[in-house]
């Protein structure tokens, strides 16, 4: 696993457990975080382990990256747990649906993670069609599949979902984002932080930025 917040609002319809995994071959241009592309830097996590790190009362489980279909075997096991528990299980992947249909034939992990997931966000990020109407997702060429009946009407009414930003500053004085933004309005709400005495300059201005 490259992070995770164990509850957030921002990364999927209501609150979440939100899980970015380590390594993607895809690496699109502007990606929100190159630093979860090569295989180094995550840590090992076993399912049970992850599992029991996963609060009972959230909505679910949201799988980001790096590439989540770049290692299904694991993450198809663990979503379906998460799924008996009765929470959902929404992925992002830099695949289109297409790809990963035509995948989980002769692939196992694939068609086994596919199976598990209710909400499907597809497609590599374009920085050449950013999307300012839908939340959770960057470009406008990304979809949402409903791959079971749980979030059949969220796919038509996206209008009713706020696409939000959060914010953490931690005791550290280290400043964690996570939920998608454009890289100038980050340094904006960063810089007024600052200004405004929020985070000091012991951070030298660095920050973990999730998407």
């Amino acid at each position: 696993m490259a992070r995770i917040v164990p509850r957030t609002i921002a990364e999927g319809p209501g609150e979440r457990f939100a899980v970015w995994v380590q390594g993607c071959s895809i690496r699109c241009p502007g990606c929100f975080n190159p630093q979860f592309w090569g295989a180094r830097g995550g840590t090992e996590q076993t399912v049970h382990d992850l599992l029991d790190a996963v609060p009972v009362d959230v909505e679910g489980v949201t799988l980001l990256g790096g590439e989540p279909f770049e290692q299904p075997g694991s993450l198809g096991v663990f979503a379906e747990q998460v799924r008996a528990r009765g929470q959902s299980i929404m992925t992002f992947s830099g695949y289109t649906v297409a790809q990963l249909q035509s995948r989980a034939r002769t692939d196992a992990g694939v068609a086994r993670l596919l199976a598990a997931t209710d909400l499907l966000v597809d497609g590599p990020f374009d920085r050449n069609q950013i999307d300012r109407e839908r939340p959770w997702v960057g470009s406008r060429n990304q979809g949402f599949h409903a791959l079971s009946s749980r979030y059949d009407a969220l796919v038509n009414r996206w209008h009713e979902s706020s696409d939000l930003l959060e914010v953490r500053v931690l005791s550290s004085g280290q400043v964690e984002i996570n939920g998608w933004a454009e890289t100038r309005d980050i340094e904006d709400l960063l810089h007024g932080l600052l200004l405004n005495g929020r985070i000091g300059t012991r951070t030298g201005g660095t920050a973990n930025v999730l998407s």
